[in-house]
C-alpha cells in the first residue's frame, strides 16, 4: 500500500508540473506569486503577439530580487539525457507490468509525460492499446501450413523468413527491412510506425528496428528517440546555438530564465533568444521583428526621397542644387521643392538652389501633409536609429570583451603571472573583471530595446531610466578602460612592480562598483520602474495633505475667507 501512496503522490508532483508548464494550473495558485513578465501596461502591452507569461514563480516577497542569481537548471550532455529516457522507460514498464518496448511506445505517444500515461491507462486501459497501438493478441492466426504469404511482395516464404508485428499480419525479411528504411530515411514520423497493412494500426516498436534496419537506420532511429525525449518534454529544451548537442532541464517556479549552456551560449529559456535579462520576451520579439521589418526601410525612403511627379519612382537627392533628373528611361527633370517640371523653373522662380513657386505654396498650406508625414517619418527613423546604433555598439563592444577575455585567459594570464611573479590563481581579479564586462555589455544592449519602447508621455520613468542608464554605462566604461587600457603597461614590464598591486586594487574596486550599479539598473527594469510611480504618489499624497494643513490653518488665523482673498490679490 506505501508503495501505490508514493506512486501517487510521485504522480501528483509530475501532474502539478506539467501543469505548471502548460499554463494549466488554477488561478489561485498564482494568488500569492509574482509573474516574471513585467507588468508596466505601456512598456509590454503585445496582445498580438504570442503569449510568454505561461510561467509564474512563487516566492513570497516580490521585491526580493536576490533568488535570481541561484542557478535553477540543469545542463544535460547526451548520456544524461539517455539515461532520464532509460529510467522513465524502466519506471513505466514496472508500474504497468508491460514490456520496455511497450513503455517506450506509450511513453512516445503522451510526449514522455509518465504521469499522463499512467492517468489514461489506469482510466481505459483498452481505449489506450487501441490508440497507441499495442494489441494484447494477434488479430491474423497463422495456418499450419510451412509456407507463408508476404503480404507485400505475394511472395511465398518459409515459416521462418516471415515476420509479424503484434497484429500477425506476414511479411518477409526483405519488405519489412525496405519498408523500415524508407520510413526511418522520411524522418522523425518513424517513431510512430504502424504495421504495412493499411487496415492495421499496430505499432513497430524498436525491438524490430533494431531485428531488420541496417546499423545506419538504427543509429538515425536511435538519433530521433532521444531527440524526442527533449523535444516532447516542456521541462527541456536544446541549446539553440550552432553544433550544440546539450539540453537544458529548467527549473519550476524560478526567477530569470536566463541559462548558460555548457558551450558557453546564453540564451532566454521562455523564448529561446539570446539572453535579454532585464529585458521581457515580449519587448524582445517586438524589436527583433523591428530590427528585420521593411518598415523601417520605408521609413528612410519617405523620409530621404520624392517620388518622380512622371514615373513616381523614388529618387534621393544626393547633391545641392534642386534641379533634379530622374534615372533612365524616364530622364524627367523637375524640381526638387515643388515637383514642378525644371523647363517652368529658372532665375525667375529662384535659381537653382531656391523656389519661390514652393514658398508661395507652402505659404498657402498646399504642402502641409506631405511635409508633415516627411517630418514624422524623419522623425521615427532617427529615433529608432539612436537606440538601434547604441544596441548594436554595445552587442560588437561585448564581442569584443569576449575575445579579449579567451584571450586573456590562454595568454596573457601566464605572461602576467611570469612577470610579476604572481601564481594565476591570484590573477582572477582580472578574469572577473572582464567576466563582469561581458555581462554588462549584454545587459547594456538590451537596455537600449527596453528605452525604444518606454512611451515618450512616461516622463518620469523615462528620466529616471536614463539616470541608472548613464550611471551603469560611465561605470561600464571606467572598468573597461582599466581593463584594456591601463592592464598593458603590466604586459610590457620588464619585471615586478609595486604599481600592480594598486592596479589590482583600483581594478577589484571598479568591478565591484559596476556590478552595483547594473543591479540596481535590473532590478529597476525588472520592477517595471515601480520606484517612480511609487514617488509620485507619495509627492502627490504629500500636496494633497500640504494644501489641506494650509487650508484650514489660513481659515482659523484670518477668520474670514474674503481677507484671504483680498490677500491673494495684491
Amino acid at each position: 500500500m506505501d508503495s501505490e501512496d508514493d506512486m501517487m503522490d510521485a504522480n501528483d508532483v509530475e501532474s502539478v508540473d506539467d501543469d505548471f508548464y502548460s499554463g494549466d494550473m488554477e488561478d489561485d495558485y498564482y494568488s500569492d506569486g509574482v509573474y516574471y513578465d513585467n507588468d508596466d501596461d505601456d512598456v509590454n502591452d503585445d496582445d498580438d503577439g504570442p503569449d510568454y507569461d505561461f510561467m509564474a514563480e512563487a516566492v513570497d516577497d516580490p521585491d526580493d530580487l536576490s533568488f535570481r542569481s541561484q542557478q535553477t537548471y540543469t545542463v544535460l550532455k547526451e548520456e544524461d539525457i539517455r539515461q532520464r529516457q532509460e529510467d522513465d522507460i524502466t519506471r513505466v514498464s514496472t508500474v504497468l507490468s508491460i514490456s520496455r518496448v511497450a513503455a517506450s511506445i506509450l511513453l512516445r505517444h503522451y510526449n514522455w509525460s509518465i504521469s499522463k500515461v499512467h492517468d489514461a491507462w489506469f482510466s481505459d486501459e483498452d481505449a489506450v492499446r487501441i490508440s497507441v497501438g499495442l494489441l494484447d493478441k494477434q488479430v491474423v492466426q497463422f495456418s499450419n501450413a510451412r509456407e507463408l504469404t508476404c503480404g507485400i511482395c505475394f511472395e511465398s516464404f518459409p515459416r521462418n523468413k516471415i515476420i509479424s508485428a503484434s497484429c500477425g499480419h506476414p511479411f518477409c525479411n526483405t519488405c519489412w527491412s525496405g519498408y523500415i528504411s524508407t520510413t526511418i530515411n522520411d524522418g522523425p514520423g518513424c517513431l510512430m510506425l504502424r504495421c504495412p497493412d493499411p487496415s492495421c494500426r499496430a505499432a513497430v516498436g524498436q525491438d524490430m528496428i533494431n531485428l531488420l534496419a541496417p546499423d545506419e537506420d538504427k543509429e538515425k532511429y536511435s538519433r530521433y528517440l532521444l531527440r524526442s525525449y527533449v523535444e516532447g518534454n516542456r521541462k527541456t529544451k536544446w541549446c539553440p546555438a550552432p553544433g550544440c548537442e546539450y539540453a537544458v532541464d529548467f527549473a519550476a517556479g524560478s526567477g530569470s530564465f536566463d541559462v548558460s549552456c555548457l558551450c558557453s551560449h546564453s540564451f532566454c529559456w521562455n523564448c529561446v533568444e539570446e539572453a535579454h535579462r532585464p529585458v521581457d520576451c515580449g519587448t524582445v520579439e517586438k524589436w527583433i521583428l523591428k530590427n528585420s521589418a521593411e518598415s523601417e526601410n520605408m521609413n528612410w525612403i519617405l523620409a530621404n526621397s520624392k517620388p518622380c511627379p512622371k514615373c513616381k519612382r523614388p529618387i534621393e537627392k544626393n547633391q545641392g542644387c534642386m534641379h533634379m533628373t530622374c534615372t533612365p528611361p524616364c530622364k524627367f527633370e523637375f524640381c526638387w521643392l515643388c515637383l514642378g517640371a525644371w523647363s517652368d523653373h529658372g532665375e525667375r522662380t529662384g535659381g537653382f538652389y531656391a523656389c519661390n513657386r514652393y514658398e508661395a505654396a507652402k505659404q498657402e498650406g498646399a504642402y502641409d501633409e506631405s511635409e508633415r508625414r516627411r517630418e514624422m517619418a524623419k522623425n521615427s527613423l532617427e529615433r529608432y536609429t539612436h537606440y538601434y546604433e547604441r544596441w548594436a555598439s554595445n552587442q560588437l563592444s561585448r564581442q569584443k570583451a569576449l575575445a579579449d577575455l579567451h584571450q586573456m585567459q590562454t595568454v596573457h594570464l601566464e605572461k602576467l603571472s611570469d612577470i610579476h611573479c604572481t601564481p594565476e590563481s591570484q590573477l582572477k581579479f582580472i578574469t572577473e573583471a572582464w567576466l563582469q564586462i561581458v555581462e554588462c555589455r549584454r545587459v547594456l544592449k538590451w537596455t537600449y530595446a527596453y528605452g525604444f519602447y518606454l512611451p515618450e508621455h512616461e516622463h518620469g520613468k523615462r528620466q529616471f531610466f536614463e539616470y541608472l542608464q548613464g550611471e551603469a554605462e560611465s561605470g561600464l566604461e571606467r572598468l573597461h578602460q582599466c581593463a584594456e587600457k591601463e592592464l598593458q603597461q603590466f604586459l610590457a614590464a620588464d619585471g615586478p612592480s609595486k604599481e600592480f598591486d594598486e592596479f589590482r586594487t583600483k581594478l577589484a574596486g571598479l568591478t565591484s562598483v559596476t556590478k552595483n550599479y547594473f543591479e540596481n539598473l535590473v532590478r529597476a527594469l525588472e520592477n517595471g520602474l515601480a520606484d517612480v510611480t511609487h514617488a509620485a504618489c507619495s509627492k502627490t499624497s504629500s500636496s494633497k495633505n500640504a494644501s489641506v494643513s494650509k487650508g484650514k490653518g489660513g481659515k482659523g488665523k484670518g477668520g474670514k475667507m474674503g481677507g484671504s482673498s483680498k490677500n491673494g490679490d495684491d
